[in-house]
């Protein structure tokens, strides 16, 4: 299946959301948003498209896929399934990386009993949509720093030019390679032309709690 393909099941499942004004992670704005959560409501479609991410890599020389919570950990469960099913002998393994309380979502941690799967394995990561990679980064770093070798990084979506550079030198296959534009707050023009935030996906509602709270300081 090429991009074509994937982009036309990501648009039919709804998770490519476009002319609207939402607002990122990382605090800059868009008019467009890739939503990982529409896809993850279609079972099917969401198989098919981890089958593909599966099919990246020999399945023999997967041990364990890790995605970190919470886009990454449905994709664990699927690609590990299609490399399972792929093996002469075994099963690969699907684990969660967490996020470490609520200090900040670069640092993360991996525990439940998962992190005594992780020394001496190969280790691909899964991820939803990759902007800047930092997340993906400290994903692979704390596996590494566990004693994994990181085979690969994969995701649905590199909006971001990610490059193997920017996580630790592992290759990097994503399903699809966009590129939306997007501004700070102060360069936004849909913010100078009064254009409503998207409160249903990004972080549009924290934007907007934020801003209310800087105005009754």
């Amino acid at each position: 299946m090429d991009e074509k393909a994937i982009l036309g099941i990501l648009h039919d499942v709804g998770a490519i959301i476009t002319n609207t004004h939402v607002v990122f992670t990382s605090g800059r704005h868009s008019n467009t948003y890739v939503n990982k959560d529409a896809l993850y409501m279609h079972p099917t479609r969401t198989a098919q498209l981890c089958q593909i991410m599966a099919s990246k890599y020999d399945a023999d020389q997967v041990d364990v896929v890790a995605g970190p919570t919470i886009g990454g950990v449905i994709l664990s469960q699927w690609v590990a399934y299609h490399l399972s099913a792929s093996r002469l002998s075994g099963e690969t393994l699907s684990i969660y990386v967490e996020k470490e309380g609520e200090r900040t979502e670069k640092t993360f941690i991996v525990e439940r009993g998962y992190d005594i799967k992780v020394p001496n394995k190969n280790i691909v990561v899964v991820e939803d949509v990759l902007m800047t990679g930092g997340s993906a980064a400290k994903v692979i770093e704390t596996l590494r720093a566990l004693g994994g070798n990181v085979l690969g990084l994969s995701a649905l979506c590199n909006r971001g030019k990610v490059t193997p550079a920017a996580v630790g030198g592992v290759p990097i296959h994503a399903l699809t390679n966009l590129a939306f534009e997007s501004w700070e707050e102060e360069q936004c023009p849909l913010c100078a032309s009064k254009v409503p935030i998207n409160t249903n996906v990004g972080k549009g509602k924290q934007f907007l709690a934020g801003s209310r709270a800087k105005a009754a300081s």
